[in-house]
This record gives C-alpha cells, sequence and structure tokens, in this order.
C-alpha cells in the first residue's frame, strides 16, 4: 500500500514522497526524472516495500514539492542538498541502494561521486553518466540532435507552449517510443487513467521541471564557442566507487547506446545490464524485469 506524507527539510524545501514498507526498516529511495514524477515508482515500492522502507520523492520543482521561481535553485549541487537532507531524516543512512532514472540519475549519479559514504549500491536506469554525456554533446551529432530538444526546454515560454492544447508537446515524449502501442513490447502502458496522473503533476507547473534545464550547462552547442565545449570534468567529481548496476534500455531515442561506451574507468564496480527492445520508459514496459535486476544487485556481494 502507498503512503504519502511531506518531508519539510531543514534549508526550507518540502518534498512530497511517496513510500511503501516499515518505517525503520532498510531503506531505498528511488529518484524520478522529467516529465515524471513520483507516482512512476509506484510498483516497484510495492515490490520491495515487504522487506524495505521505500521512498520515492516528488524533486523540487515537480508535483506538490518546493518550486523556487528561478533557475540557480535548480543546480545540482541544490539538488543535492535536497537529497543528502531527506536521506538524514529518514534516518541517515547509508541507503541500501539509490534507484534514479533521467534527471534522477544525474542527480544520483554526482550524489554517489561525491558523497559516497550515504549509500550502498547505486542503480542507473537510463541515466547518463556526465563524464560520457559530455562527450558525446561536444563530439557526436548524434547526441548533439537527440538532444536538441534541452535547448527548447530552456526557452523562457517552454512551460507555456508544453502546456497549451493538453500539453500536447508532451506527449510524444512517450508515444513517440511507442507508450500508446499496445501492439509494441512493452507499448499500451500510456492509459488514460495513466494520462491523467501526468496531467496533475504537469497541471501543477512545468517551471521547475524547465528549470532542470536551464540551471544545466549540459545542453548540446549552437556554436562551436558555447559554454559546454570548454567543460572539463575533474576525475574525483566523476568518478564513482560504491556497487553499481546500470539498466540501459537501448531504443531510447534521445540517450543513444554511445553514451555506455567508455564508462567503466569512471563506474569500476559496475554491472550493465543493456535491454534490446526497451525504450527510456522501461520502468513502465517492463517494471518486473527492472525489479529482478535491482533484487541481484542487493543480492549480490560488492565487485572486486
Amino acid at each position: 500500500m502507498i503512503e504519502t506524507f511531506d518531508a519539510v527539510l531543514p534549508h526550507g524545501i518540502t518534498l512530497s514522497c511517496r513510500a511503501a514498507g516499515r518505517a525503520g526498516a532498510p531503506l531505498l529511495l528511488f529518484l524520478h526524472g522529467f516529465p515524471e514524477a513520483a507516482f512512476v515508482w509506484d510498483e516497484l515500492l510495492e515490490h520491495f516495500g515487504d522487506r524495505y522502507r521505500c521512498v520515492a520523492p516528488n524533486l523540487r520543482g515537480f508535483g506538490p514539492s518546493s518550486s523556487p521561481p528561478e533557475p540557480e535553485a535548480y543546480r545540482v549541487k541544490h539538488l543535492m542538498n535536497d537529497l543528502d537532507a531527506l536521506i538524514k531524516q529518514l534516518g541517515g543512512g547509508p541507503l541500501e541502494a539509490l534507484v534514479a532514472h533521467d534527471w534522477g540519475g544525474a542527480v544520483a549519479w554526482t550524489f554517489a561521486a561525491l558523497r559516497p559514504e550515504m549509500l550502498k549500491r547505486l542503480v542507473i536506469i537510463n541515466s547518463p553518466h556526465p563524464a560520457t554525456f559530455l562527450r558525446e554533446l561536444q563530439r557526436s551529432p548524434q547526441q548533439q540532435a537527440a538532444s536538441a530538444y534541452m535547448n527548447f526546454l530552456c526557452r523562457p515560454d517552454a512551460e507555456k507552449l508544453l502546456a497549451e492544447n493538453d500539453f500536447a508537446r508532451m506527449w510524444p515524449m512517450f508515444t513517440n517510443m511507442g507508450a500508446a502501442d499496445p501492439a509494441r513490447a512493452g507499448g499500451g502502458w500510456l492509459t488514460e487513467p495513466m494520462r491523467d496522473q501526468y496531467r496533475a503533476i504537469w497541471g501543477a507547473g512545468l517551471t521547475g521541471g524547465c528549470n532542470y534545464y536551464r540551471a544545466s550547462p549540459l545542453r548540446p552547442p549552437l556554436t562551436p564557442t558555447d559554454p559546454v565545449m570548454s567543460i572539463v570534468f575533474a576525475p574525483e567529481f566523476v568518478t564513482v566507487t560504491v556497487p553499481t548496476l546500470v539498466i540501459w534500455a537501448e531504443d531510447d531515442i534521445a540517450l543513444p547506446i554511445a553514451l555506455i561506451e567508455g564508462l567503466e574507468p569512471y563506474v569500476p564496480q559496475m554491472r550493465l545490464v543493456r535491454v534490446p527492445g526497451a525504450t527510456h520508459w522501461i520502468v513502465h514496459e517492463r517494471p518486473a524485469f527492472v525489479a529482478s535486476e535491482i533484487e541481484r544487485q542487493l543480492a549480490a556481494p560488492p565487485l572486486s
């Protein structure tokens, strides 16, 4: 059974959370991405709730959670502070696992690199590692084209355009990868009740979600001298030493497979699971498969 609560954090941010499992049990934390919300994890919360305390916050800027208006408030350092404060409020950690998708993964990669004492394991689902994402944005025309939507979401009128005509520009993010097509393997999950859940979240405001993109320095360059072309990450900022499971759906049109090439130096304790035929929305398409891979990661000893 899913419960909801508000986590009021000491630095003035409130995160609306969904949860399952006994308070005080070993903790699993689930982080969603854009344009989603905490509800996308419900099936996994219930799956693991018999053994773990499972919590999925609506990240700042999404749904009922605090939504500061200024883009600067969505820089990764602030998102990491939210995560750190939430974990401490939930018992202090370390987490049994931090599970993250899309933008949640962007936060989780950096959190795991800089605060490894806060988690025992990391699970990433179709969220690019910052070092390989930077490499591909700088060098790959394919990735630059696949990520062109990021520059649209930085427009000052992006949220207004996205909300028009019953969010007409939002649905193709899902339907272009078969979400409404029951004939596609894993497709058909975007039912009308599911659309209503998205409408409720998006109707609360889209500025927060767009501000993630406005605040990020990682976006496709528009000119050869764009700031992204001069970014260099120090190894200690992007190296994750905790045991890490990376689940990568291969039919993700926004995140080509090149993003998982060359990951090993940055994630030395990595288990990579490639999933042909699945898309960016694999959590919806194959929840039982995702759960089974997380189960394996929770049961496995650390890699040598």
